[in-house]
């Protein structure tokens, strides 16, 4: 049986060149801040360079007690032991990944608009990241925003955790707090960019 996980506050990680104090730093610090979940994701790098990031990241929130997910590389999640895989709507098939990973793995999946969401198999998959919910430069693919009412009516027809992702900032993190539909809220940005991230992650709280 795959274990619960607090989606609280999810930090995304941008590529470590785009982190303030480096990769493993600025998780360091927003751990300390009051973020409850790390996903690993980059999209420069080769495997080598993906593996020799992400083991001191996992071994520093192994003691941290904070699960380490990562994001569409289900070879890295698999041969680092990774709490979880997550997955958007153009990578690996969510029942490949599920096959793949095991029973026992936490296995989220991307979702921005209701179609998508309708075909969400709650057998296979965890959570649902849901977005983006604002406008986001952080990845260049990104889907058109949903607004926060669209982002409403997606997370009320889901079973599922939702983690709202997409533009987030102090005040728009408290809006979508305040709907109550939120398992979560996924930060990049404001957080790895940050001059204090360990401030900014408390802010989100």
């Amino acid at each position: 049986m795959r274990r619960s996980i607090n989606y609280h506050l999810y930090l995304v990680t941008d590529e470590s060149e785009k982190c303030r104090h480096g990769l493993l730093e600025t998780v360091r610090r927003a751990v300390r801040g009051g973020v409850t979940v790390v996903q690993y994701r980059t999209v420069n790098k080769d495997y080598a360079t993906q593996l020799a990031e992400v083991k001191p990241l996992q071994a520093f929130l192994k003691e941290a007690g904070v699960p380490l997910i990562i994001n569409n590389n289900v070879e890295l999640a698999i041969e680092i032991g990774a709490d979880g895989l997550h997955v958007g709507q153009g990578d690996t098939p969510v029942e490949e990944a599920r096959r793949r990973i095991g029973p026992d793995m936490i296995l989220g999946l991307s979702v921005s608009d209701a179609e998508q969401m309708a075909a969400v198999n709650t057998e296979l998959v965890d959570y649902v990241g849901c977005g983006p919910v604002f406008p986001t430069n952080t990845k260049t693919d990104a889907a058109k925003d949903v607004g926060l009412e669209g982002w409403n009516q997606l997370a009320a027809a889901c079973p599922l955790p939702v983690v709202a992702i997409g533009g987030l900032n102090k005040e728009r993190t408290a809006a979508v707090r305040a709907t109550g539909l939120a398992a979560g809220v996924a930060i990049v940005s404001y957080i790895c960019a940050a001059e204090y991230p360990e401030q900014a992650a408390a802010d989100l709280l």
